[in-house]
């Protein structure tokens, strides 16, 4: 539902993000004015403020599993398919990237070349997360190459091309959705802890990580963080279930073990 209401933002939020209101500051919850989330110092409904920040968030996340989704698919698919030095060099260059500490780099990329801007964000984000699933890509490729299937094709003279996109790649899509719906939420969380840091978003771009810093300044009006903070929280577990729900779906290991079961 939150989800929903970030995406339409514009309808939903009873106020605009920067909407200021002198004669409500800091208030508590209440239903006064419709701001259930109580308002900031300068005013602003604070539920219109999480709703533009679940937005923003979702877009961040949304792009950096969808074009890391394609660059580890890529990098996977050639690695795994035509193996020998180019699996070696592309591998290499994966596992240098995993091993780098994930949020050093983070913090000192994006206060180099982030510049607040939620888009270079995403880019950097994006740099760092198609490695796992390159990974995971890469091995099924290795696996699914060597399959009867494959060798009729290769006999029947399809090309590397029409094998690797019409054969091999369609048993891979499963565990590439799943993937990258679990990197929307670990996108999101790394946003929101940049942004809380102050090398993320910056105003006036609404972001979940921003109001949650934003909160620090008035650390006794407790709805200034509390709703922020749950509302990341809920996010990424509801999306931390679709994830292992379409795992469940599509992936036949287990689901052969469930009808078992059953």
């Amino acid at each position: 539902m939150g989800v929903g209401a970030g995406a339409v933002a514009n309808v939903v939020a009873p106020y605009s993000f920067e909407g200021f209101y002198p004669t409500d500051l800091l208030l508590s919850p209440t239903l006064k004015g419709h701001h259930f989330f109580g308002t900031d110092e300068l005013g602003r409904d604070y539920l219109s403020r999480v709703i533009y920040g679940i937005r923003t968030s979702l877009e961040v996340g949304v792009f950096v599993a969808v074009v890391s989704s394609i660059l580890g698919l890529a990098v996977g698919a050639v690695a795994g398919y035509f193996g020998g030095w180019l699996d070696n060099i592309l591998m290499r260059i994966t596992d240098l990237v995993l091993t780098l500490p994930l949020i050093a780099i983070l913090l000192t990329v994006a206060a180099l070349k982030g510049n607040g801007s939620q888009w270079r964000i995403s880019i950097i984000l994006t740099l760092f997360f198609w490695t796992v699933i390159a990974r995971v890509v890469r091995g099924i490729f290795l696996s699914l190459r060597e399959k009867e299937y494959v060798e009729a094709a290769k006999a029947a003279g399809a090309g590397d091309a029409r094998i690797m996109f019409r054969h091999i790649l369609p048993n891979t899509l499963g565990p590439v959705i799943v993937n990258g719906t679990l990197a929307v939420a670990t996108a999101i969380l790394t946003e929101a802890a940049l942004s809380f840091l102050g090398f993320g978003i910056r105003p006036p771009t609404p972001s979940l990580g921003v109001l949650v810093a934003g909160g620090q300044n008035n650390p006794q009006d407790w709805w200034l963080t509390v709703f922020h903070g749950l509302t990341i929280v809920l996010i990424v577990l509801c999306i931390n279930f679709v994830g292992d729900g379409l795992r469940d779906a599509l992936d036949p290991r287990l689901r052969g073990a469930i009808g078992t079961r059953r």
